[in-house]
C-alpha cells in the first residue's frame, strides 16, 4: 500500500471509529460519566486498569468501581474510612481482586496529597520525546506504600520491556484534543506528539499488515 493510499485508509479508519457514537461501549465512557478533571483522570485510570478481556464485563466492573466510590471518585480517594473501604470484599474484575482496588485507592490518595496528582508525575518525569521514563516512575511512586507484591502486576513497565498497553491508552485519553468530544485532552501540559500506540497482539498485528510496525515483539522497544 502507497503511503497515500494508507494515509486516506487511516483517515477513513479514524473518522468511522474517532466519534462519540462508540463511547457508549468502550472503557472511556467511564470517565465520560464525569465533568471535574480530578474525577476524569482518577475514574479513567481505573477504568483502564481493568480494560482486558470481555468489553461488557469490562463496562460492568468498571461502573461497580464508580459505585463503591459513591460516584465521586476524587472525593472517595481523598476522605474514604476505613469502614468504607472494608465494605470492598468481591473481586472486581478477573485477577483485579478487592485487595488490589483497595491498595489503588490509598495510593491514588498518597498522589494526590503529596505528588499534586496524576498529571504532575507524568509531566515532570517525561522527556521531550518520550513517556515510558514517567510511566517507569509512576509505578515506582504508586508502589511506593506497602502493598502485596502480586498488586505490582496490575501496572506495566516499559523498562521492564512492557508495551504497557493499559497506561498508553490511559494517557491518550488524558492528553489527546481532537474536538471530536471523544479524548479529553485535559492534560495540556504534555504534548500529544510523545504519545505511543496502546500496542497489544490485535492492534500489532494490524500494524504489521500496513507496514506500520517492523518489530515482530509487543513489547516497550516496539512502541518507543
Amino acid at each position: 500500500m502507497k503511503k497515500e493510499e494508507l494515509k486516506e485508509f487511516l483517515d477513513e479508519k479514524v473518522e468511522k471509529y474517532n466519534r462519540p457514537d462508540f463511547i457508549e461501549l468502550d472503557p472511556i465512557s467511564i470517565p465520560h460519566r464525569f465533568t471535574s478533571k480530578e474525577d476524569i483522570e482518577i475514574s479513567g485510570f481505573l477504568a483502564a486498569t481493568i480494560a482486558w478481556g470481555n468489553r461488557t464485563m469490562i463496562l460492568r466492573n468498571a461502573n461497580r468501581m464508580m459505585d463503591y466510590l459513591d460516584d465521586s471518585p476524587h472525593d472517595f480517594i481523598l476522605h474514604h474510612s476505613e469502614n468504607e473501604l472494608e465494605k470492598i470484599s468481591t473481586v472486581i474484575h478477573r485477577t483485579f481482586n478487592a485487595e488490589d482496588f483497595i491498595y489503588f485507592i490509598k495510593a491514588l490518595k498518597y498522589i494526590y496529597k503529596t505528588q499534586n496528582g496524576l498529571e504532575s508525575i507524568f509531566n515532570r518525569y517525561r522527556t521531550k520525546n518520550s513517556l515510558q521514563p514517567a510511566i517507569h516512575k509512576f509505578r515506582s511512586i504508586f508502589f511506593e506504600l506497602p502493598h502485596d507484591s502480586r498488586t505490582m502486576k496490575h501496572i506495566s513497565d516499559p523498562f521492564k520491556g512492557s508495551a504497557a498497553k493499559k497506561l498508553n491508552m490511559y494517557l491518550r485519553w488524558m492528553i489527546r484534543k481532537d474536538d471530536r468530544g471523544v479524548d479529553f485532552g485535559l492534560w495540556k501540559s504534555i504534548s500529544p506528539s510523545i504519545l505511543s500506540c496502546p500496542l497489544d497482539v490485535h492492534s500489532g498485528n494490524v500494524a504489521r499488515k500496513l507496514g506500520l510496525l517492523i518489530r515482530k515483539q509487543n513489547d516497550a522497544k516496539a512502541v518507543a
